[in-house]
């Protein structure tokens, strides 16, 4: 058996765990929090009820929002700035992936020095991070217990893709209600984004006994509570289980990497700006279907977990099944079916393919993968 390593922050989870910020803090040795987020997250009333939890634990505090959806460089550098003349000892990231992400990319920077740049791919990191608390309001993206870090690199227009174990936060705090104020698309893009981590996390070439276990039980919740999540903003059984099933899909990801929809992915992110989940929600199902010769076996289990009837059925069809399961549910939430309907031209998919080969994702992707096979996938979804 391979050797591996399983790794995960301290986790608090449930109704009302977001009062548990300040004191955490404490408990991490912080006393001037540098506090990333962005004004989505503020409009929604989730950085005022943060500020309020860290005032009771009398924390000074910084608030930061000049993070865009798929964080910038130059903004990360800023970000970096701000910090040291804060003179922070501590990080905070509350929001969706974007803010999480470039929390942990500043949190990087802060102690390491140097441009963000340099430390794409994996374990480029030497010196420790300062402490970071992670609060996530969506439930998809999964940064907050994860090793990665993702951030746009707009010289290169792609995403740079970066991971280390540094990069774990030392504390995740999981709170549903903060899912309620998602609208219908958002937790339909970050709910695919979920599911496209247990998949592929559940397919990789690094899966783990460990890790399958949290791929399979994710896509379960995944496959029972994401329509009825997506339908309404109340319901708090789903929210519940989509911030459990974020959460499971998100220690396996982290501890057993992706494949190539995230590696076409972030390139397409990195070049037209766009929705993550939204563009893994598309390619998911032409990506399935490349790699299905390579783990056919799996595929039946990943049906089963998401709820087809196997029983009967050859192992031929009960593994088709997967493919069946995963385009209804785009289909249900009113997923995109193609690329080309939020923005991308053929003559731009010889570059992307080039560049989603490089991505770190594509090393565990379980069948190999040229830039002519990456280009006719992307043909497809055009």
């Amino acid at each position: 058996m391979q050797i591996s390593k399983f790794m995960t922050p301290e986790i608090i989870f449930g109704q009302q765990a977001i009062s548990q910020v300040g004191e955490s803090l404490r408990r991490l040795g912080a006393s001037r929090v540098f506090l990333v987020s962005d004004a989505g997250v503020a409009s929604a009333g989730w950085v005022e009820r943060v500020i309020d939890y860290l005032d009771a634990a009398h924390l000074d505090y910084h608030l930061w929002m000049e993070v865009t959806p798929n964080p910038k460089d130059h903004e990360i550098h800023a970000g970096v700035e701000a910090y040291h003349q804060f003179g922070g000892n501590a990080i905070l990231g509350v929001g969706g992936g974007s803010a999480i992400d470039a929390a942990k990319a500043v949190a990087l920077l802060a102690t390491n020095g140097g441009r963000i740049h340099q430390y794409e791919g994996v374990d480029h990191i030497s010196r420790p991070l300062p402490p970071m608390v992670m609060v996530p309001t969506t439930a998809g993206a999964g940064s907050e217990v994860s090793q990665f870090s993702i951030i746009a690199d707009t010289e290169r227009k792609m995403k740079m893709t970066i991971i280390s174990k540094s990069l774990i936060p030392d504390i995740a705090i999981i709170d549903p209600q903060t899912l309620t104020t998602m609208d219908k698309l958002l937790t339909a893009n970050t709910g695919m984004d979920a599911l496209t981590h247990a998949i592929e996390s559940y397919l990789s070439l690094a899966a783990t006994p460990l890790t399958e276990v949290y791929s399979l039980q994710a896509m379960r919740l995944i496959s029972q509570y994401l329509r009825p999540s997506a339908a309404s903003r109340f319901n708090v059984e789903a929210k519940q289980a989509m911030a459990m099933a974020s959460l499971q899909a998100g220690i396996a990801f982290s501890n057993a990497i992706l494949g190539a929809v995230h590696a076409m992915s972030h390139q397409l992110g990195g070049l037209l700006d766009l929705p993550h989940g939204e563009v893994n929600a598309i390619l998911l199902p032409y990506v399935l279907e490349h790699n299905y010769i390579a783990a056919p076996e799996r595929y039946q289990k990943i049906a089963e977990a998401l709820g087809e009837n196997t029983a009967g059925l050859s192992m031929h069809d009960s593994s088709r099944l997967a493919l069946k399961a995963v385009k209804e549910l785009a289909r249900d939430l009113d997923i995109p079916q193609s690329l080309s309907s939020l923005g991308l031209h053929a003559d731009q998919i010889e570059a992307l393919s080039k560049h989603a080969l490089l991505d770190v994702c594509m090393a565990t992707n379980p069948r190999d993968m040229s830039i002519a096979d990456v280009a006719a996938l992307f043909r497809k979804a055009l």
